[in-house]
């Protein structure tokens, strides 16, 4: 008998992946390639692996690694540590975008913007 599956969906590019109940959004990412950082071995020390998941039925309650090192606030706005969440239903998970990624981005706008004066 085949134990029932969940789906895990990631922004931004919609990847999806079939996982069953238990597994990590960590681990659900790296099967649907979604780019999530990591490199603490999913020991919840590095915060790279932080995703934003708004409706949070399909996962489990934040453990006490996230509690410690997300803190309160953060996990009020919807952030997991997809290291340590686990998925036990249907989830949709927002993956930020690579910090070094954003600040090229930000610059390449801030010149496009100055050459748009001249």
């Amino acid at each position: 008998m085949a134990m029932a599956q969940t789906e895990v969906r990631f922004a931004p590019g919609n990847k999806k992946v079939q996982v069953r109940p238990g597994a990590t959004l960590l681990e659900a990412g790296r099967r649907a390639q979604a780019g999530i950082r990591s490199r603490c071995d999913a020991k919840a020390a590095c915060l790279m692996c932080k995703l934003l998941v708004e409706d949070q039925s399909g996962l489990t309650p934040p453990n006490q690694n996230e509690i410690l090192k997300l803190g309160m606030e953060q996990l009020a706005q919807g952030y997991r540590l997809a290291c340590q969440a686990r998925v036990t239903g249907r989830v949709e998970a927002l993956v930020p975008e690579d910090p070094l990624k954003a600040a090229i981005r930000a610059q390449l706008a801030r010149q496009q913007d100055d050459d748009d004066l001249f």
